[in-house]
């Protein structure tokens, strides 16, 4: 069988059970063949070994599950770089690397009047948020002197894993902790800028999106907690808000993610809670 015949074979299971066939069925072509975009668009007429089309078979059978491209690859790309992914932790979005770029522009004002920062990626998951910071702001010449710790958090030891394994394919040797943590519970340090993608989405929502087969951790977005009583995806945030304040220095920041839904009522939290918006 040659690639072009795979690509054709591939979409035509995919057509009906994917939004993006021709991307997906690209994808995971290229993971099974271990080769790049350009070989698919130029050596069309190759043949392929038995055993990679047997993988792509397999990967397109999960993808017609409904389960992620990226949860059958392994990796995802988020902020120019590529991030190692499982079923453990969401995968990354591109929405949130406006995360990365408000706390870049914060870190800018930070460094005006301090030469070391601490930064904490509260709710890490991947860690995508926290080592993009890092990374990007290491590729600012303007930073290049700046000392940056970054500490880690989740509660799910199984997030901090993969959290560990990106920051050593990453960032070898840079200075990085890693706390498992109910927010703030074990967490000591106080820090210059806390940056947050929490759960956020109501708990029966939660549960209603995961029913398309795509497997990421209910944990990693319940912001109910399994507790429904207020049903607005905030359990976490009130607590989240609140105690952070305590673990930020004299003019740190706080910046986290939240949805269309509930954005107004989580600006209305930090403005109870005495920050400044």
């Amino acid at each position: 069988m040659t690639i072009q015949e795979a690509k054709r074979y591939g979409l035509s299971l995919l057509k009906d059970k994917s939004p993006s066939p021709a991307l997906d069925c690209d994808v995971l072509l290229m993971h099974a063949l271990k080769c790049d975009r350009t070989t698919l668009l130029f050596k069309r007429e190759n043949s392929i070994e038995a055993s990679d089309f047997a993988l792509f078979e397999s990967c397109i059978k999960k993808r017609q599950t409904g389960f992620p491209v990226a949860y059958i690859t392994g990796h995802k790309e988020f902020f120019g770089y590529s991030f190692a992914v499982s079923p453990d932790v969401l995968i990354p979005k591109p929405d949130t690397e406006l995360l990365v770029e408000k706390s870049l522009s914060i870190i800018s004002t930070l460094l005006k009047s301090n030469d070391a920062l601490h930064i904490a990626d509260m709710c890490t998951g991947s860690g995508c948020v926290g080592l993009s910071i890092l990374k990007a702001a290491q590729e600012i010449k303007e930073y290049k002197d700046a000392k940056i710790k970054l500490t880690l958090i989740d509660i799910s030891d199984k997030a901090l894993s993969v959290a560990k394994k990106n920051a050593s394919l990453l960032c070898k040797d840079e200075n990085i902790d890693f706390i498992q943590s109910n927010l703030f519970n074990n967490v000591k340090e106080r820090f210059d800028l806390i940056v947050s993608n929490p759960p956020y989405i109501p708990t029966k929502e939660a549960v209603e999106l995961l029913k398309d087969g795509r497997s990421e951790p209910l944990i990693a977005l319940d912001g109910d907690a399994g507790d429904s009583a207020k049903g607005d995806g905030l359990s976490i945030m009130r607590c989240l808000v609140k105690d952070a304040m305590e673990h930020l220095k004299d003019g740190g920041f706080l910046i986290v993610e939240a949805g269309e839904y509930n954005a107004k009522k989580t600006e209305e939290l930090f403005i109870r809670a005495g920050y400044e918006c």
